[in-house]
């Protein structure tokens, strides 16, 4: 069966129907699914015709004719999931229960996925309560086009009241945005009707949009490296006036002694660093970290640089998560500094 641009088509497997909007090579063509933007490329051997109406027990299946004279071409290899599909439009942050069914077809838990679909990364926070309770908490870094596996959701634990709370800040190379919280209460009825075609997972899932977009407000505003190095490092909710000997005099010193920067490269920390493995250079790195961070929030400074380098950004990332679990960071940045370059993060308290 040929199919021309305009045909109505339905999936054997999903049911789910659409509109061919593009022949492709290799016995594909493009589809548009019913209720979305989304276009996916699809076999046409996965394929029939939207008013054809298979016979009970039977599959029909869609035949390509070969050209005469041509060599038969062999059935390519599925494309992987990240290239089924093409995006139109984004929506942004969504939330997917992917059902995982018991052989009878009930669904035994569902795994959750946090999809980001838009050309952006972002930092977040996930926390899921049931019945009031925190039972699960997780951090970390979404990047663009991706699917992100939380963890799963047992089917009875639907009837525990669940709740879900998500943080996320944009990533950008001006730094982080501020923080877009939403908060979402998990309603069985409404739940078992939420069903869409998830984008990235392309496959029906129970979904929710969290954020439609990730539109940040970091500043355009740059400073240079004199005024940086200019401004005053005084206690941050301290008054402009404060005389700076009314604080005991151990604090006076420490305060006028501390260095509004630490270097984190291995070799600055540690003289046998070609000895260590990757993991005991990462421990050292962030202990290193915890205690100049404990000894800034005690002091009160105002801001800090965090040197960690560029390179795949492992320390970079670690960082971040342990920045976004401290409540007297108000925020922090990773924007480009005429004398760190992208190589250092900076915080502020």
């Amino acid at each position: 069966m040929l199919f021309s641009i305009g045909t109505r088509v339905r999936f054997l497997h999903s049911k789910d129907e659409g509109v061919v909007t593009g022949l492709l090579d290799n016995g594909m063509v493009n589809v548009r699914l019913d209720g979305s933007d989304f276009e996916i490329p699809a076999f046409i051997d996965d394929l029939i015709r939207a008013e054809s109406q298979p016979v009970s027990g039977a599959v029909i299946k869609a035949k390509i004719i070969q050209v005469p004279d041509e060599p038969k071409k062999l059935r390519p290899d599925r494309p992987p999931i990240e290239s089924q599909y093409t995006i139109l439009k984004s929506l942004g942050i969504q939330l997917a229960f992917d059902p995982v069914l018991r052989p009878d077809g009930q669904a035994e838990k569902y795994r959750m996925y946090l999809i980001n679909d838009t050309r952006y990364e972002a930092l977040f926070t996930f926390e899921l309560r049931l019945n009031g309770q925190v039972s699960m908490r997780q951090n970390g870094k979404l990047t663009q086009v991706t699917a992100y596996l939380l963890g799963d959701l047992l089917f009875d634990q639907l009837n525990d009241n669940p709740t879900v709370e998500l943080d996320c800040w944009r990533i950008t190379t001006q730094g982080t945005g501020s923080r877009m919280n939403k908060p979402l209460r998990i309603k069985p009825k409404q739940f078992f009707k939420n069903i869409r075609t998830a984008p990235i997972l392309n496959r029906p899932v129970h979904l929710y949009r969290l954020f439609d977009n990730l539109k940040s407000d970091i500043g355009t505003a740059q400073e240079d490296l004199k005024t940086y190095t200019m401004r005053s490092v005084r206690p941050a909710h301290a008054p402009v006036d404060m005389d700076i000997h009314e604080q005991m005099p151990h604090e006076v010193v420490e305060f006028a002694e501390f260095i509004p920067e630490i270097d984190l490269h291995i070799e600055k920390l540690t003289s046998n660093a070609h000895k260590l493995g990757n993991a005991e250079i990462l421990r050292i790195q962030l202990s290193h970290f915890d205690a100049y961070l404990d000894k800034a929030i005690r002091l009160g400074v105002e801001r800090v640089y965090i040197i960690h380098g560029v390179g795949k950004g492992r320390l970079r990332d670690a960082i971040a998560s342990r920045l976004l679990q401290m409540p007297a960071v108000k925020t922090f940045r990773n924007e480009y500094h005429p004398r760190y370059g992208y190589g250092a993060t900076e915080v502020v308290f």
